[in-house]
């Protein structure tokens, strides 16, 4: 190992600053856990390449008191947010159109405090940087580089080259992350595969800044239009900010393809449908779309996260929502990790109950991605035609796509409904599963499932109860529970007692008693303590390498 200019030491070292590197580093900090988030950049985004925050992650970052400051980073809350499938903006057909309300005026539903919103890259990183920065616990180090790692039985050492002064530096730590990226060096210092399809489509983005586009062309406004050209689908734009700035994306096939700027250029005439007109091309970046999943997420000590762990079509928006959610089941285990109240078996959890939920998800994106290209295969051509005819091709073909694509609009079920069955730390009740749904979602205390939303007060939700640590949810304040406070205090597991008189929540969550893990899913509930409380705590913790051990606890409920 080369001479080290410096040596620290910080509890876990995350590598990667963008929205999962960000949001792991500042749960752990926000949970009391100090950390060092490594960045190879300056952390400027200039392609973002989301701009969808789902529900469930509007729901950690309600939790962590910055869900106000998403809703205010930027975007045009007051902007369309339609689909709409056409063969050109101006002067071309349209084909269909789903009409959203702006983000604005769309409602909450009934299953959530919170609801989507649209907050691009380049508006979401900083304000969770603002987050990881406000806790006291983060430390950022921009410009400077992972080069390695050496893992032992009770720690990781960690290289780093700070890219301004080429020093290096040796980070001593208890735990490593790699949140950085499909291309991930630490996944990479692993020596993890990954599986699935490498190549679905090579892509091309880029992001364009047009003023008034909306005036160039006899089209409604919308967030995002798919075109439809006689070779079938291929190109999209979407309204990143909701002003001037759209991302335009070129969809190729399974051939590797470079576009220069003046064929970007183009392509955009050809897609607004005329070449009057003056724009910006910001940044152009070739990409290709993948369905990827790791084999592994890591050893005892070193973990992958986000797009390291699962490459995914963001046909659906599920990629960044996914990855924020692996940042939040591994935050409290860290947590637990570090400060010593987590089981042996803990940290193997995250790959259990996380990798599962990314095959699904990734599949899912897939099957949205093949919709979306369906007119490729078989378009009538007619629709390009004007007349009587092409009116009746337009319509049939407009009707069937529009009913098609709505599966990937509405995917409540996705981003609420996984589900960590068969995990290690959640102990069963024997109610059977419920259907893994798509387009609508049914709340559930089960064990293993998102604890349900019910509203408490006005603006006071049950969510609200969860995240610090661990909390006993009672429906009857009559039922003894210390038994349980004890067991947990002797192991330094985190709990609180919540005792909830509200009707609505007592039916949905069906249980007198229901014990909420710190990510906010159900590990356990019964209408008694189990007789033998210490198995249930030490089950929820991590100190079982199965999940057989919990079953004593379903017959003692």
């Amino acid at each position: 190992m080369a001479q080290m200019s410096s040596v620290s030491r910080t509890p876990v070292v995350v590598v990667g600053a963008g929205p999962i590197g960000l949001a792991l580093a500042g749960d752990l900090g926000w949970r009391g856990v100090p950390c060092v988030l490594i960045e190879k950049s300056d952390g400027e985004v200039f392609q973002p390449k989301m701009d969808m925050v789902g529900i469930r992650t509007m729901e950690f970052c309600r939790r962590w008191g910055i869900a106000t400051d998403v809703e205010n980073a930027g975007y045009n809350r007051d902007y369309p947010q339609d689909y709409a499938w056409v063969s050109q903006l101006h002067g071309g057909y349209e084909f269909g159109r789903e009409r959203f309300p702006t983000v604005r005026d769309e409602a909450k539903p009934p299953q959530s405090p919170q609801k989507r919103e649209r907050c691009p890259q380049n508006f979401f990183d900083p304000v969770l940087t603002r987050f990881a920065r406000s806790t006291g616990n983060v430390t950022i180090r921009y410009e400077t580089e992972y080069l390695g790692h050496e893992e032992r039985a009770d720690g990781v050492a960690v290289r780093v080259r700070d890219l301004k002064t080429g020093a290096e530096d040796l980070i001593e730590c208890q735990y490593l992350v790699g949140c950085d990226g499909g291309a991930s060096s630490v996944k990479q210092a692993l020596g993890i595969t990954m599986s699935g399809t490498p190549a679905l489509t090579y892509t091309t983005n880029a992001i364009i800044e047009c003023e008034g586009l909306e005036a160039l062309h006899d089209k409604e406004p919308g967030y995002r239009y798919i075109f439809i050209g006689p070779e079938g689908t291929w190109s999209t734009l979407v309204a990143i900010n909701g002003r001037n700035w759209w991302r335009f994306s070129i969809v190729g096939d399974g051939k590797l393809v470079t576009l220069t700027g003046d064929e970007v250029s183009a392509a955009f005439h050809r897609a607004v449908g005329r070449d009057d007109f003056s724009f910006r091309i910001v940044s152009v970046m070739p990409w290709i779309r993948r369905q990827l999943v790791a084999d592994s997420y890591g050893t005892a000590r070193v973990k992958i996260a986000g797009d390291a762990a699962h490459l995914t079509s963001p046909t659906g928006g599920f990629g960044m929502n996914m990855g924020i959610q692996d940042a939040v089941d591994l935050g409290w285990k860290l947590q637990a990790m570090v400060e010593g109240w987590g089981g042996a078996h803990l940290i193997d959890t995250y790959e259990f109950e996380r990798r599962p939920v990314a095959i699904r998800n990734v599949n899912e994106a897939t099957s949205n991605l093949k919709l979306m290209l369906t007119p490729r295969q078989n378009l009538n051509q007619t629709v390009f035609e004007p007349g009587p005819d092409g009116e009746r091709a337009r319509k049939i073909f407009g009707d069937a796509y529009t009913q098609m694509m709505k599966r990937e609009w509405y995917t409540i079920g996705i981003h609420l409904g996984f589900r960590y069955e068969g995990s290690p730390i959640i102990a069963p009740d024997g109610t059977p599963e419920p259907d893994d749904t798509v387009n609508t979602y049914e709340q559930t205390a089960r064990p293993g499932h998102r604890a349900p939303h019910v509203w408490l007060a006005p603006e006071r939700s049950t969510l609200d109860l969860f995240g610090r640590g661990f909390v006993l949810v009672r429906f009857d304040p009559s039922i003894d529970v210390a038994a349980l406070d004890d067991a947990a205090r002797a192991r330094g597991v985190p709990l609180t007692v919540a005792d909830i008189g509200n009707e609505e929540a007592r039916v949905l969550y069906a249980r007198k008693l229901v014990l909420v893990r710190p990510d906010g899913h159900v590990a356990w509930r019964g209408d008694a303590l189990p007789k033998d409380v210490e198995t249930l705590v030490d089950t929820v913790r991590g100190v079982y390498s199965t999940a057989s051990d919990a079953s004593s606890l379903e017959r003692a409920a």
